[in-house]
């Protein structure tokens, strides 16, 4: 396999599993950022909550789970954007480990400009069942916190499901990067030797294998919570879930 120097990220939504893989990649000798949280998450976050509040200027409501992103896609990054950006990247940046990389599940809301200022990274988009993702609350959970429009809610389910289709939407934009595998949290937990020899393969270098918890696949099932949310009922059955 490959193993030329790589930088490496994960986009996905909190609660969706994202420290599994962020443990494998630091097992496997991935630097991982300077200062982490026992999420793994790379700390301070802050300028890249800032980020995301920049980019979600650009952000139009349509209305709904609608929103266009074609200002993201189209017009110039706000230089503020990669100020704060490179700020929050600097320890891996500066880092001259063969493999580096990080994981903030808030870098999903920056994912079009991310991918547009780094078109080489490797980027693992990591999903789960969104059902099971918004059981419980996470910083990403009011869009508006991050400037992001949407219709407000009162449910807190409702107001997870919104978050959790907003960034799936966002992850599922059009950006220059070749480098990009999908993911199901579910496989890896399930499967783990198959989806594993897939990252393999994508990354081009062999990675640890870490203990995983069967029982944390398919908890909503008995959360006894409504959440069958209509508009997530195409990205159930686009990912599998149906």
């Amino acid at each position: 396999m490959n193993d030329s120097a790589k930088l490496i990220t994960v986009i996905g939504r909190g609660h969706s599993g994202t420290r599994a893989i962020a443990l494998t990649l630091q097992a496997s000798g991935v630097y991982m950022g300077s200062l982490l949280n026992e999420s793994t998450d790379m700390l301070p976050p802050d300028n890249m909550y800032e980020a995301c509040r920049v980019l979600a200027r650009y952000v139009k409501h349509r209305g709904g789970t609608d929103w266009d992103f074609s200002d993201v896609l189209t017009g110039e990054i706000d230089p503020q954007f990669v100020e704060l950006v490179e700020s929050y990247l600097e320890p891996v940046l500066a880092n001259h480990n063969r493999f580096r990389g990080w994981k903030l599940p808030e870098t999903t809301l920056a994912y079009p400009w991310i991918a547009r200022m780094f078109p080489d990274v490797y980027y693992i988009h990591w999903y789960r069942d969104p059902r099971d993702s918004i059981l419980s609350g996470h910083t990403t959970d009011d869009l508006a916190d991050f400037g992001v429009p949407y219709d407000p809610t009162s449910d807190d389910f409702e107001r997870r499901a919104i978050s959790w289709k907003y960034q799936s939407e966002i992850m599922d934009q059009p950006v220059a990067s070749a480098n990009v595998i999908r993911v199901r949290f579910e496989d890896f937990v399930l499967d783990q030797e198959n989806t594993l020899r897939r990252l393999e393969e994508f990354l081009g270098f062999a990675l640890a294998r870490i203990a995983v918890r069967p029982e944390s696949v398919g908890r909503w099932k008995t959360a006894r919570k409504d959440l069958d949310f209509s508009f997530l009922e195409q990205d159930l059955l686009k990912l599998g879930y149906g």
